[in-house]
């Protein structure tokens, strides 16, 4: 393949100090190592002046500068041992964007070696903790060529090793010592900065020089293969890269349906871990006890597990705090309200990042509002201004990209009631199984977990070991249910956002912001308010009702869509795959509550959004629209009535309702609309908003009179005020 204009056919990696960061441990060792054995630490000058040399070069510069008696080879084996106590301790420290790389070499058919001054032994033990020997072909070591770097042997050998001519091979590097051999070999040089620089007449020869792995990585994912759109069930990758990312608000699309898209990532590698937060307990720690959950589509009868999972609290702020330092990308998904409330933590955690020198954030915003960036941004700066200068906001708010977003699916959670009985039911389960065997070493008969490291007690402690993970994996944590729609749609902004697979960039997002707003979110709702009226306790339940099915047809085929089509005709082949698409989601969504949905009447009645901003667009073409207005009376209707009791915004409207005296007034007091005039006068035959009706009504008969007769008898009349043909009037 062509790789920055060379045809390439195969990499050659340094090890220290190039793929691992080693080279700073090296320096402590080594310092360590000599004051043990002659007295006195090694000099830092020595230490840069060895690097990437071979032992007999390096040994031959310590004598040199310490004397021939200097015990050289006995302080490098020392710090071997110090080395590798400390490796087997915290682990290899593997270079960052290194995984990556080597993912798309290897899975683009390069062919990859290593070429290190280090002992094989130390070679192979570090590349295997590192969990890095299954992408390599070949491996060469110090110790199996006569002529150290930098002459050019080791990398020579490692070409020959993999067939590969030299001049088709990048040779990856971060020393001087490095750089030399890799042009005396005849290469492709890629330098990648460590500790020191070469002179700039090597830096000079390379193909490319760049600070981090991350550079090259840039370079090379325009032409190595992007993954399509994935399937549902197609496998996460097996690979993690060094990233955390984060979900500020673990509900039902941030779980259910931003972990997915997360941990699909680039088709590649997947995010080391995923951070989310919640302010439900029960939900944290349970996810936290497993490291993972898994989330059910019922209509395929599928489930897929996401893993490498750790939630923290959200009343915890120096977590959240710290989670916005590691974290590059955080998905953003919290309510407006919520937002306008964490606004100053967020101010903080922007800030937070600037003093560590982070680098740029991606917020992916997942919220159902047109211009979501712009509404969350002004919030932070609003915030920032009350901590730090103009300046300094800005600074801040420079390194972040406020990425909008459209989401498609549909995802809802487990109550807590339901989630305790299924664990509750599988905790049961495990009695059920055999118990564990109580293995006896044969040689010694100690038991499974003795001294002895014989075959038999080996296979004894594997057999355990297998039995417990087939006991836990009958724990299915079950949290979410969701529909299986694949794209996340994206506002170009991030240039992180070309690595994620299962996103689509959009270039004008407020389109289809606007399209998918009023199509699904307030049609959605609407279903919910009525569904919730004739008694139904999930969408899919009122979705089995005739009258409830014809009235969502006929909003979005004879209202909704025409109107959205006269105004965007470029997003018609959208509008015509997402409405049976939503339609059919409504009626297989059994488990997805109309409380759950309908909540919120005055966020999802608002200005500006959902059913009243469709409405003024209808009233600027001079087009009825019925069933909207019947939307609109459905959702006063639902929170007035109180159906569902704990709903703060329906408790907040039937005070204004009370404080009001009618709903005409009420409507004219709490949505006006700027500039425009908004009349709910659309019905073709009387007043909509007439008077309350009763739930029997005959909706197919007659939709536009479904408020036309009161309910059972009640002390007051919601509507004090006379009909009218024109019943409200919002002018601007």
């Amino acid at each position: 393949m062509e790789i920055l204009g060379k045809s390439i056919s195969a990499a050659i990696f340094d090890m220290d100090g190039t793929m691992l960061d080693t080279e700073r441990l090296r320096f402590v060792m080594l310092k360590q190592a000599s004051a043990e054995l002659s007295g006195q630490s090694m000099s830092e000058a020595l230490l840069l002046d060895s690097l990437g040399l071979s032992a007999v070069r390096a040994e031959a510069l310590a004598k040199a500068l310490y004397g021939k008696a200097y015990p050289y080879a006995q302080i490098r084996a020392r710090a071997d041992e110090l080395e590798l106590e400390y490796v087997r301790q915290h682990g290899v420290p593997v270079k960052e964007g290194l995984i990556d790389v080597l993912e798309r070499l290897k899975k683009n058919g390069i062919l990859l070696a290593v070429a290190t001054s280090s002992r094989r032994a130390i070679a192979q033990e570090y590349l295997q903790r590192g969990n890095l020997s299954k992408y390599f072909d070949a491996v060469v070591c110090g110790d199996e060529v006569s002529q150290g770097k930098p002459d050019p042997e080791i990398f020579v050998a490692a070409a020959e090793r993999l067939t590969c001519p030299p001049e088709q091979c990048l040779m990856f590097e971060d020393s001087q010592n490095g750089l030399r051999a890799a042009i005396a070999a005849g290469g492709q040089p890629v330098y990648i900065k460590d500790i020191k620089d070469p002179d700039l007449c090597y830096r000079q020869q390379a193909l490319f020089a760049g600070e981090t792995l991350n550079d090259f990585l840039a370079e090379l994912m325009p032409v190595t293969r992007r993954y399509p759109m994935p399937r549902l069930n197609e496998r996460f990758p097996q690979s993690c890269n060094q990233l955390s990312v984060g979900i500020h608000g673990f509900g039902a699309m941030g779980g259910g349906y931003l972990s997915q898209v997360l941990s699909h990532w680039d088709g590649y590698t997947r995010p080391a871990r995923i951070i989310g937060v919640t302010g439900n307990a029960l939900l944290r720690n349970l996810v936290n006890a497993f490291g993972q959950f898994t989330v059910n589509y019922e209509r395929l009868a599928f489930e897929q597990t996401i893993k490498r999972v750790e939630l923290i609290d959200a009343a915890d702020e120096a977590a959240i705090l710290g989670m916005y330092r590691a974290c590059p990308l955080v998905a953003l998904c919290l309510p407006e309200s919520a937002l306008r409330q964490q606004a100053d933590l967020l101010a903080r955690a922007l800030l937070a990042r600037q003093a560590v020198a982070a680098g740029p954030l991606t917020l992916l915003i997942v919220l159902n509002k047109v211009r979501a960036g712009q509404f969350v941004r002004q919030q932070i700066q609003e915030a920032l201004l009350r901590r730090v200068s103009q300046a300094e906001a800005e600074a801040a708010l420079g390194q972040v990209y406020f990425c909008e977003t459209v989401v498609n699916r549909m995802v809802s959670r487990l109550s807590k009631r339901a989630l305790l009985k299924a664990i509750q039911h599988r905790l049961a389960r495990l009695d059920e199984t055999p118990a564990l065997p109580a293995h006896a070493d044969e040689s010694t008969g100690a038991s499974g977990t003795g001294a002895s490291l014989s075959l038999p007690a080996i296979t004894a402690v594997l057999g355990d070991l297998s039995a417990i993970q087939q006991r836990l994996a009958r724990i299915n944590l079950v949290l979410f249910h969701s529909e299986p729609d694949m794209p996340l749609y994206v506002s170009d902004a991030s240039p992180l956002l070309a690595r994620l697979r299962q996103v689509r960039v959009v270039a004008d997002i407020a389109s289809l912001q606007v399209i998918k707003n009023r199509l699904s979110n307030g049609t959605h709702a609407i279903l919910a308010w009525f569904g919730s009226l004739l008694g139904y306790q999930t969408i899919g339940q009122a979705m089995g009702d005739e009258r409830v099915q014809r009235l969502v047809e006929r909003l979005l085929r004879e209202e909704i869509q025409p109107l959205l089509r006269s105004r965007w005709p470029q997003h018609a082949d959208y509008m015509a795959d997402f409405i049976p698409a939503f339609v059919q989601r409504c009626r297989l969504s059994f488990k997805d509550p109309c409380a759950r949905v309908g909540r919120d009447p005055i966020r999802k009645l608002q200005q500006g959004e959902r059913v009243l901003a469709t409405l003024a667009l209808a009233q600027e073409q001079g087009l009825a629209t019925p069933m909207l207005e019947l939307g609109l009376a459905a959702g006063l209707l639902w929170a007035l009535q109180g159906v569902e009791p704990a709903d703060e915004e329906g408790r907040q409207l039937r005070q204004w309702y009370a404080q009001s005296g009618s709903l005409a007034r009420l409507l004219s007091q709490r949505w006006q609309l700027a500039g425009k005039s908004v009349r709910f006068c659309g019905a073709e035959q009387g007043a909509l908003l007439a008077r309350l009706t009763d739930l029997q009504t005959e909706f197919e008969q007659q939709p536009e009179r479904f408020f036309a007769r009161p309910l059972a008898p009640s002390p007051q009349s919601l509507l004090t005020e006379p009909t009218q043909d024109t019943l409200v009037s919002v002018e601007g």
